[in-house]
């Protein structure tokens, strides 16, 4: 045809190439730069929006690398649709659990746990009874995330009233959560990790009851100790009898309050998915509110007296916006005037970076370009051990996501395991000790960040405090290399596809510890 090319004269398609290590740091290295200097500048008030612009322009980077190599921009696009795919659930358990912190504090559930445990705890034992009643609750239903987004807001909440510390408060919590969601038979990381690993889930239970008990039990002490030294410089912020006047005086201050608690609980328990049962949680506090705190619900909308549309308008304004107290007491209203699906808007823009940023290096094949080495230089045990931790801690940093720290270091070593005659149950151990428990040590991870946004208290902050946290993958290396509770292979320690066990490739159970 007149004015065709010639086949040879059209545009050949760029050849892709493998990533080198300076390909593979590259990104990464911009992200610690990005995210170090927004630190410097603007300190914890960065993640209030600089980290966020990090790690877009993370992103970005990661996908300059990725054109560089010949990857196609529909690629780099297709990865980023992948990351925004694989936080839907999460997104709508955050906005969910915002909806629920909003109408627990206008229905009186909050106060009345905030109540009862200023009656019962003392700023002597508060820290240990703290995350001893969250790993109970998160044991009990499988979650971290629910747990630290409904008892763990009351028991800050009572921290403040007590004047105890909120990072240690929020340590505790965390520490409890998490201890929880690791042993829970309920837990869907628990259940995922025994999968990918190919073991049964009651032995991968028990192999991990050896790193997480002893490492609860170390973190209760230490909690204990600071409680015993530090509860002489508590100061309340008001007297404690001041306080309980005034909830009395604005909420009426019954155990039917605890009723949307009550519900979330059997829910949970049943297993229905997290966002919905935390869905229905904060509209049944709206109407258990409603006939139990016309008043409360009255003066929030404005009314003289509540009607059926007043009270509808508040539940909805409370899932919206949140719940806004005015009782006098500034600690009070500091800790009543929270929660709304709004005020996870800016928890959502970070796990949205964080995450694209962790999509682009794993589907263009940069992580992998630097786990490989680490493999094929961890010869010995111990050496095993620490290219494990590595990796998945390293992937709770640049990937924003504990599933991604997950999958991936238990696909990438299980045939080295399996290799070295060591049972998968060493591995599910150290993966869940590696990565599902460090996550919330980065607040850029969608952990960390959602630990920050219920707590109220900065992951900078509960860190050094999260002692469980940094216990159990301790206690994982020290058992690599020591050979302590370490399990060889048998016969008994594989589960097969004819057994019932589905193929981890093909798992995708809504993230229930979320």
């Amino acid at each position: 045809m007149k004015g065709s090319q010639p086949a040879e004269a059209q545009p050949k398609a760029r050849q892709k190439r493998d990533p080198s290590i300076a390909d593979s740091l590259t990104p990464l290295i911009a992200m610690v730069l990005l995210i170090a200097s927004s630190l410097l500048i603007f300190g914890l008030d960065a993640l209030d929006g600089p980290i966020q612009v990090a790690l877009v322009a993370s992103c970005l980077v990661a996908a300059a690398v990725a054109l560089k190599n010949g990857h196609p921009w529909g690629e780099v696009q297709a990865a980023g649709q992948s990351a925004m795919a694989s936080i839907t659930s999460a997104v709508f358990i955050l906005l969910s659990v915002g909806a629920l912190i909003g109408t627990w504090n206008l229905s009186g559930t909050i106060p009345t746990l905030v109540s009862y445990g200023l009656h019962v705890l003392r700023p002597e034992w508060f820290y240990p009874a703290t995350a001893l009643i969250c790993g109970i609750i998160a044991m009990s239903i499988g979650s971290s995330w629910t747990t630290v987004g409904t008892i763990g807001v009351g028991l800050v909440g009572i921290g403040s009233m007590l004047g105890v510390s909120p990072g240690i408060a929020a340590g505790a919590v965390v520490s409890g959560a998490y201890l929880g969601d690791k042993l829970s038979p309920l837990s869907e990381t628990t259940i995922l990790t025994a999968q990918l690993v190919k073991a049964d889930v009651m032995r991968h239970i028990k192999a991990q009851a050896w790193t997480s008990i002893p490492a609860f039990g170390i973190a209760v002490v230490l909690f204990l100790v600071i409680g015993l030294f530090t509860s002489g410089s508590a100061q309340p912020p008001a007297p404690t009898s001041i306080e309980l006047e005034k909830l009395d005086q604005v909420f009426l201050i019954t155990p039917w309050n605890l009723l949307p608690l009550v519900l979330l609980v059997v829910l949970s328990v049943r297993k229905v998915s997290a966002s919905i049962s935390l869905f229905l949680a904060a509209v049944f506090a709206g109407i258990s509110g409603a006939i139990l705190q016309p008043r409360v619900f009255s003066g929030f909308v404005g009314a003289d007296h509540l009607t059926p549309l007043g009270a509808i308008r508040a539940t909805w304004l409370a899932m919206s916006s949140g719940f806004s107290a005015h009782t006098g007491i500034a600690d009070i209203d500091r800790l009543l005037s929270r929660g709304g699906m709004d005020s996870m808007l800016l928890t959502l823009w970070l796990i949205i970076g964080a995450v694209t940023f962790g999509a682009l290096l794993d589907e263009l094949g940069l992580i992998r370009r630097l786990t490989d080495p680490l493999l094929a230089r961890a010869k010995s045990r111990g050496g095993l051990y620490v290219a494990v931790f590595g990796s998945a801690f390293g992937l709770n940093i640049v990937a924003g996501d504990q599933y991604i720290a997950l999958v991936l270091p238990a696909r990438t070593y299980r045939a080295e395991f399996a290799k070295r005659g060591l049972a998968p149950t060493n591995l599910s151990r150290l993966c869940a000790d590696s990565g599902t428990v460090t996550s919330p040590l980065v607040p850029w991870n969608s952990c960390g960040a959602f630990m920050s946004s219920a707590l109220g208290v900065s992951t900078l902050l509960y860190l050094p405090f999260a002692f469980f946290n940094i216990l159990s993958p301790l206690l994982s290396l020290l058992y690599g290399f020591t050979g302590f509770k370490i399990e060889r292979t048998s016969e008994t320690d594989l589960v097969t596809e004819s057994d019932g066990a589905p193929d981890p490739s093909e798992t995708s159970p809504e993230d229930d510890h979320h």
